[in-house]
């Protein structure tokens, strides 16, 4: 993804720091902001609050859910923090969403778990961390896809994605 997309999608697993960034992201970017958890059904987040990870079957709801709250904002680009684990769930956005790039938050376990501790009121714990990276098929090849390690602090993330889709600029914060 070198050039702005229509809809920034800021994927990896729970705890990847996915929310922050893409808050970061849409303000930068004075865009509308879809958090994609927000989206789930009730079903759905109480598997997840158990640590059990989600069906493909249970995901596709969700993910149109994304979709047509990303199709509705009036403005663009749209920032949407979205786990999109499966390659399978990318090409559904993409698909639905036409020009879409994403952002890859990767990095250890260890400190995707250590993240998930330190948030105790969150659905997802780290109980349901091992199923999301099980699940994960990273974007790699992925022409509209890049990744950045989620070990740099959020501002410089915030850069390297703002130096990504807007190259002939400075980032702007």
């Amino acid at each position: 993804m070198d050039t702005a997309a229509e809809f920034i999608i800021v994927m990896g697993v729970s705890g990847s720091g996915k929310s922050e960034i893409a808050q970061r992201l849409a303000g930068a970017l004075a865009a509308p902001f879809i958090e994609a958890d927000r989206l789930h059904s009730a079903e759905n987040v109480a598997r997840m609050a158990q640590g059990i990870g989600l069906t493909d079957e249970m995901r596709w709801p969700w993910l149109a859910a994304v979709c047509a709250a990303a199709r509705a904002e009036p403005r663009r680009p749209v920032v949407i923090a979205c786990s999109a684990l499966r390659r399978v769930y990318r090409d559904v956005l993409r698909r639905e969403l036409g020009d879409v790039g994403f952002v890859f938050l990767d990095g250890p376990r260890e400190l995707i778990a250590e993240r998930l501790r330190g948030r105790p009121a969150h659905f997802a714990t780290t109980s349901l961390l091992d199923s999301q990276l099980a699940t994960l098929e990273p974007p790699t090849g992925e022409a509209d896809a890049f990744a950045v390690p989620l070990t740099l602090e959020p501002a410089q993330i915030v850069d390297a994605v703002l130096r990504r889709v807007r190259p002939a600029e400075a980032p702007a914060r």
